[in-house]
């Protein structure tokens, strides 16, 4: 296995005394299971013990009574090249973020590389540049998908054909580049999507020099996939904007860690009122003015539970299976044939609650013991979050 490719890993880790286990589906969220197989980096089994496969020469993970999540997924990041952003100076935030437990994130474009090139040719080659870059090298094995082009005028339908066929699937943030004309970015949206790719909007107040206050009927004109940060980014846009943008369009609407936490409450009761909160998704916006923010997914889920009115399971697919189902990406469920990439969690040491569930509807910060991506052990202490209350421990094979 090679770690810095994610070449797939081989061999098998059961994964027992499992306490809860959050299943990242808004329609099952938690599954009556205490068992997970793994071999060769997909999920084998999901079930009870008695009736779990017998796998000679397993490693195996002892939960002991903790909970098992799938791997965050942030929705929103701007990587450059590799583990580094020159916004903040700051090396290894990926790493950092998988210590909080993301295991994949996706690119609202590479903004912050310095010099990057403006002109319709530029911007196309440093999409394609970057979306290669991640697929050849992946830092700390996380999945980053990067490559979202930002729109600047003079792209053609052509070059959304060339960025297709590189295996571009994102369109960077519109309003934080060079078009703003909802018309002309209405048009390249409709190009993007009719090749599979998704599309963010910048909602909210101005985040970088050249960009600027973005709107619902903004929104309502692109019909995007994805109404980027309607929280703030940083400034937030209104509940009545958000339900207009709910009624305008069929477009996701993005909490991120990045932005004002008390509209992000109000946002997500919104949904669970309107039944929408599968249109829910979760990122950081990161590395932006604020930095970086390696737990910014669990203190989203963490706010969205403890003042949003929903239960902390639901947080957990808001930042899971609905991103993954939004990228028809074959992971954020733990269900029998996905990608193993998995989290082990706890109530911190200290916390009122009883277990990470429990964390996260108080508000509280869980901690993340272990993290797997395609079976793969990452790390069995994370170092940016608390100490877990259980003891969990992780016994390789031989």
């Amino acid at each position: 296995m090679d770690a810095a490719t994610g070449g797939a890993p081989t061999g098998s880790t059961v994964l027992r005394n499992i306490g809860s286990l959050v299943s990242g589906d808004l329609s099952h969220p938690i599954l009556d299971a205490d068992t997970i197989v793994v071999t060769d980096g997909i999920i084998r089994f999901v079930g009870k013990s008695g009736d779990a496969p017998d796998v000679a020469g397993a490693s195996v993970i002892d939960v002991g009574g903790a909970t098992v999540m799938p791997g965050y997924h942030d929705n929103h990041v701007h990587p450059v090249i590799g583990d580094w952003t020159p916004r903040q100076k700051t090396s290894d935030w990926i790493d950092s973020c998988l210590h909080g437990g993301v295991t994949t994130m996706l690119s609202a474009g590479e903004p912050h590389i310095p010099g990057r090139p403006t002109d319709a040719a530029g911007t196309k080659a440093l999409a394609i540049l970057a979306h290669k870059s991640f697929a050849n090298l992946r830092p700390s094995r996380v999945k980053v998908h990067a490559g979202a082009v930002l729109l600047e005028n003079g792209l053609t339908e052509a070059d959304f054909d060339d960025l297709a066929a590189a295996g571009c699937r994102l369109v960077g943030e519109i309003g934080i580049s060079g078009v703003k004309d909802p018309a002309v970015a209405a048009q390249m949206t409709k190009w993007a999507q009719a090749r599979n790719m998704k599309v963010m909007v910048h909602t909210g107040g101005a985040s970088i020099p050249g960009s600027g206050v973005i709107g619902p009927d903004f929104v309502a004109e692109v019909q995007p996939d994805v109404a980027g940060h309607v929280n703030g980014g940083p400034t937030s846009l209104s509940v009545d904007d958000v339900a207009r943008i709910l009624d305008t369009t069929r477009a996701h609407i993005e909490f991120v860690h990045n932005g004002n936490m008390t509209t992000l409450g109000k946002m997500t009761n919104l949904a669970r009122e309107r039944g929408e909160l599968h249109r829910v998704v979760v990122g950081t916006d990161c590395p932006a003015g604020s930095g970086v923010q390696p737990l910014g997914v669990l203190r989203v889920m963490a706010t969205m539970a403890s003042t949003g009115g929903i239960a902390p399971e639901v947080a957990v697919a808001a930042a899971t299976g609905n991103v993954a189902r939004l990228h028809s990406l074959n992971r954020g469920i733990i269900a029998v044939g996905t990608e193993a990439d998995l989290v082990v969690v706890d109530a911190p040491l200290g916390s009122q609650a009883k277990d990470a569930l429990g964390a996260l509807a108080i508000g509280d910060t869980p901690a993340v013991t272990i993290a797997m991506i395609d079976g793969a052990v990452m790390f069995t202490k994370s170092r940016n979050t608390p100490p877990a209350t259980r003891s969990i421990s992780y016994t390789p094979s031989h």
